[in-house]
């Protein structure tokens, strides 16, 4: 197993940068909606998430008339870089200003290199949906802080990563998902699951049905649920017994499992602490719903 030291595990109180944290969210909602407006139909939307790089967060390669476009948060000089493969690049300032000005400066500089999405502008599974445009209240913006949380998505990608390589069967990239604006990985029974009943506001059930149609295990990373953000895992739909098996990291509000940030940055193995959590939750969703083990894990 790679090991690290604690150095390695960036630290960012959630109440520190909480005000950049709300306006860095919808930022990524604007981006994202641009992504899901072009980028072919996967399923599970995982046509619609971005993906950490060596400088922020991407789209990735967007089709795009007879080319494509990237959009890329650039959180180490702090710039919104819009590129496409004709080879012309926008870029947009990442600073203190409000949702509306960043909402109207991207589909400027979008609109400038002949990419005119239609999306619904306004964000989703959050309780307030203030359209982009209209949206003055969020306007934080802490770069040193972004910064960090990027690092910690990094982080996270890396253990995330490396568990994956430990099943076969059907799984999901690691990827950010923007509306709860949570690093995920995903594994997959191969059976059907019941409609799920929904219930994120702000948010049709018919995504969610997409989303969770079939039975799963997921894990990830999101900057909430401890004083450094937490990392999580549940199976939908829950088997009996799964809250029991995993009661040492159950929470009972959220119904999912719970491991703050801070518990595996301060460890003195962090990468152990966490590979442990992902295989036992896993584990417990997978023996109590009656996965086929055998044949989907090497």
């Amino acid at each position: 197993m790679e090991k690290t030291t604690t150095h390695d595990w960036p630290r960012l109180r959630v109440a520190d940068w909480t005000g950049t944290r709300d306006t860095l969210h919808m930022w990524t909602q604007i981006v994202g909606k641009v992504r899901m407006a072009y980028a072919p139909v996967a399923n599970h939307w995982w046509h619609v998430t971005l993906y950490p790089t060596a400088r922020g967060l991407t789209t990735g390669a967007v089709p795009y008339e007879h080319g494509v476009f990237d959009i890329e948060f650039d959180f180490v000089a702090h710039r919104l870089h819009v590129r496409t493969s004709d080879g012309r690049t926008r870029e947009v300032a990442l600073e203190p200003k409000s949702v509306a000005t960043f909402y109207a400066e991207t589909m400027e500089a979008l609109g400038s290199l002949g990419i005119e999405p239609r999306i619904h502008a306004a964000p989703n599974e959050v309780e307030s949906a203030v359209p982009f445009a209209e949206d003055h209240r969020n306007d934080t913006y802490d770069g040193a802080a972004a910064h960090l949380f990027w690092r910690q998505l990094l982080r996270a990608e890396r253990a995330l990563a490396r568990f994956r390589g430990g099943f076969v069967g059907k799984a999901s990239p690691v990827h950010f998902f923007w509306g709860a604006m949570d690093l995920a990985y995903t594994r997959f029974s191969g059976d059907a699951a019941p409609p799920h009943p929904g219930g994120a506001p702000n948010c049709p059930p018919s995504v969610m049905h997409e989303g969770y149609s079939h039975e799963l295990a997921s894990f990830g990373f999101w900057p909430g649920g401890g004083a450094e953000g937490a990392f999580y895992a549940y199976a939908y739909p829950e088997p009996p017994g799964y809250a029991e098996r995993t009661a040492a990291f159950y929470d009972t509000s959220l119904r999912e499992c719970v491991l703050p940030y801070e518990r595996v940055a301060d460890a003195a193995d962090p990468d152990a602490v966490l590979d442990e959590f992902l295989r036992t939750t896993y584990e417990a969703a997978a023996d109590l719903a009656g996965w086929n083990r055998s044949a989907l894990e090497p």
